[in-house]
């Protein structure tokens, strides 16, 4: 225990100079800059007492009352803006300053703008304060608030992260002390009332949300924060400290509302992106949907796994949704085109889905809910509790029987016959094992894959079942496989379906994937849904079906790439 508090602490002051602290810097540093010389220490302070309320669970309260996160960042940004506005304009920080006149016994003798004004900055900065602590700030916030572990470790990076924003900013009013010499005061004070201003729009308008997003991916985190999250004996001891984890359990056959295990509250819907399907776009929040029952369903949209549960969830929405069932599908990317809010807006018309979508680009969500799998389907009781879970394919007959427990045990009433899901698809059972096409996760690959541009030649002599080979020119990353000159890849395969992941050339042109099985073109009976006279027209991100077989069959597989295509995975059934 004593480890993971020391490293808490450390991380929390490797978070204070990690690139993730930049939407919320340039503020503090402006308010530290101005004012009584107590004001650094007001606004560190403020800002700690929120953040480290907020990441050991108080949050989780908040939201139980039904106020939720975005009131929390408007009272940020009424805030800076008033802050903002005061220093711009000094007579109107003169107005503020009198209701805080009488309170002045409370704190250290300063001006107006010094200690208690700081407190009240960085009270609202700790709100939208975004730390990228990795795995420690996780276990914080998904471990229960009741564990006093999980309270000393959440006020040990607290602490941290505190001590080393208070260093940032006395040393920028140190800095800007200098500048108000030779009569630049006023000028210095509008200055920093800008930034404030300015701050406060960019929070209002969501884009200190999108640049933690920017530098989340492609900003390297060479802070102490990056080697500390892989650490084995940090990651060991966050593994004891996790309390919420939620296995599918056994039951006697007969479901009721009693019989499903108690997981405890939801985690909720955290650093998302764009909606889909709710009025306006709107975000949905779980406390806004008390007294349905909700199904969460982890997917994302080149996951065949995940498409061929589609039937049965766009059943259970159609027949149950007038009866209080609310499916929220979690779209979490595993590819990074997949985090396209188009693309998944296209998937979302291809495969008519009714039920609200969002985007977990950042898999936040997904970690809140310690998931693993894609597809993976948790149910949530009217009450807000996690009563049922369940992973991969299958066990659809259960969870409609959990469903519909639940939602007698909602008040519902006349639930009628079982849903009847329509255009199922029955995966064969016997099928090659899935493979990547990138360096990541490739196996079953018997001249590669290399990372870089690399010739492969022609392949050579009989594959093996469950072989691949790769001929001609490409050039192979951890997640894709860039097709060049010649580019070829050929499998010996076993299965009903074959499906792959392609992505287009740049530059809105399509590329073209030529389709042989077993040497010769696929005729109408066994091509896939996208092969049309031997050839896929690859126009989008998504997955592709090439082999449609009316039974199992063991065949060989060509494909030839035009240049510039990008192929990313393999998939059967």
């Amino acid at each position: 225990m004593l480890l993971l508090i020391l490293f808490a602490v450390v991380v929390g002051a490797g978070t204070a100079i990690s690139p993730c602290v930049l939407p919320v810097l340039p503020a503090m540093l402006s308010a530290s800059g101005a004012g009584g010389a107590r004001r650094p220490l007001g606004i560190v302070l403020g800002l700690t007492t929120t953040f480290a309320i907020t990441i050991i669970g108080i949050a989780k309260v908040v939201d139980g009352v039904g106020l939720g996160s975005d009131p929390l960042r408007d009272l940020a940004v009424a805030v800076l803006a008033i802050g903002g506005v005061a220093l711009l304009i000094p007579r109107v920080g003169q107005v503020l300053e009198r209701p805080l006149a009488g309170l002045s016994r409370l704190g250290p003798r300063s001006r107006g703008d010094g200690f208690r004004s700081g407190l009240l900055v960085g009270g609202a900065l700790g709100f939208v304060y975004t730390p990228c602590a990795g795995p420690i700030l996780a276990a914080v916030i998904t471990t229960s608030a009741h564990s006093g572990r999980a309270v000393v470790v959440g006020l040990a990076y607290a602490l941290g992260t505190g001590l080393m924003l208070l260093v940032l900013a006395l040393g920028g009013r140190r800095v800007l002390d200098r500048l108000r010499g030779g009569g630049r005061a006023l000028t210095v004070q509008r200055a920093l009332g800008a930034i404030l201003l300015v701050t406060a729009i960019v929070i209002a308008t969501s884009l200190d949300v999108k640049l933690d997003e920017l530098i989340a991916r492609h900003i390297p985190n060479y802070t102490l924060t990056a080697g500390l999250d892989n650490s084995t004996s940090v990651e060991s001891r966050l593994e004891s400290i996790r309390k919420v984890k939620f296995k599918p359990r056994k039951t006697d056959g007969t479901i009721t509302a009693a019989s499903l295990h108690n997981y405890g509250p939801a985690p909720n819907f955290v650093g998302t992106e764009d909606w889909f399907n709710t009025p306006g776009d709107r975000p949905l929040t779980l406390r806004g949907l008390r007294g349905h029952v909700v199904l969460i369903d982890f997917w994302t949209y080149t996951c065949i796994n995940c498409i061929r549960t589609l039937p049965y969830l766009e059943a259970w929405e159609r027949d149950y949704r007038k009866d209080g069932l609310v499916i929220v599908g979690i779209e979490s990317p595993e590819f990074a085109f997949e985090r396209s809010a188009s693309n998944v807006r296209s998937a979302i018309a291809q495969f008519g889905i009714n039920y609200p979508v969002v985007q977990d680009n950042n898999l936040a969500t997904w970690d809140a809910w310690q998931n693993e799998y894609w597809p993976a389907d948790y149910l949530i009781d009217a009450s807000g509790r996690v009563r049922y879970a369940t992973f991969g394919e299958g066990d659809y007959g259960k969870t409609e029987n959990a469903i519909r427990a639940l939602l007698v045990a909602a008040g519902a009433r006349r639930l009628g016959a079982a849903a009847q899901p329509r255009h199922v698809i029955h995966p064969s059972l016997l099928a090659t094992p899935e493979t990547y096409i990138g360096t990541e996760r490739a196996q079953g690959w018997i001249n590669g894959p290399v990372g870089g541009t690399h010739n492969y030649g022609v392949p050579t002599g009989a594959l093996a079942l469950s072989s691949f080979a790769y001929g001609g020119t490409w050039t192979i990353g951890p997640q894709q496989a860039l097709a060049g000159t010649g580019a070829t890849i050929t499998a010996n395969v076993q299965g009903k379906h074959v499906y792959i992941v392609l992505s287009p050339p740049a530059g809105g042109v399509a590329g073209h994937v030529q389709v042989l099985i077993n040497g010769k073109t696929p005729t109408a009976a066994d091509a896939g849904s996208d092969v049309h006279n031997g050839i896929v027209t690859v126009n989008e991100q998504r997955l592709y079906n090439i082999v449609s077989e009316p039974k199992d069959e063991d065949e060989t597989i060509t494909l030839r790439f035009s240049p510039g295509m990008s192929a990313y995975s393999f998939t059967f059934g």
